[in-house]
């Protein structure tokens, strides 16, 4: 069996091709607005973002356990602790996210037997179930924080 393809010439062939690029654009600013970025103080002028927004999901920066002076809190690993999750909490939210929707966690160490102090803590601010986790102990922290935690969810649908 032969195909036959007849050519569209005038206004159809205009019509054809507005329609395919009406619909490239519409497909371009759809994957363009499946990114978005949060950023709690840009005034920081930090070269990365908080956290980005790609699709349903979120990725949250490493946080360390710093107060709302950018400074860390003093105490040790418990309230470090304690300040990097209010942080994480807080770029979720800004996100339109929930600490629930949180699916996967690494926590970065600076000496890995604060581990049972840090555990304690993250235990009462993780919601139920606990996301997947990571723990490493690292050569050393921006800032010389004792904590960084970071953070991947998902939104439920």
């Amino acid at each position: 069996m032969k195909s036959v393809v007849q050519p569209i010439g005038g206004r159809a062939a205009v019509r054809a091709l507005a329609a395919a690029i009406i619909l490239c654009l519409a497909c371009s600013s759809a994957e363009a607005q499946q990114h978005k970025a949060i950023n709690l103080a840009p005034e920081r002028g930090l070269p990365f973002s908080d956290g980005i927004v790609a699709g349903h999901t979120l990725y949250v920066a490493g946080q360390e356990g710093t107060g709302a002076d950018d400074k860390l809190v003093s105490g040790g690993i418990g309230p470090e602790t304690e300040a990097a999750l209010e942080n994480i909490q807080k770029v979720v939210k800004a996100a339109g996210f929930d600490m629930k929707d949180i699916v996967s966690v690494t926590v970065f160490l600076a000496d890995i037997h604060e581990f049972p102090e840090m555990n304690k803590v993250y235990k009462t601010v993780m919601p139920d179930p606990k996301p997947a986790r990571a723990t490493v102990q690292v050569a050393a922290l921006v800032n010389n924080a004792r904590i960084e935690v970071s953070a991947i969810a998902v939104k439920q649908k």
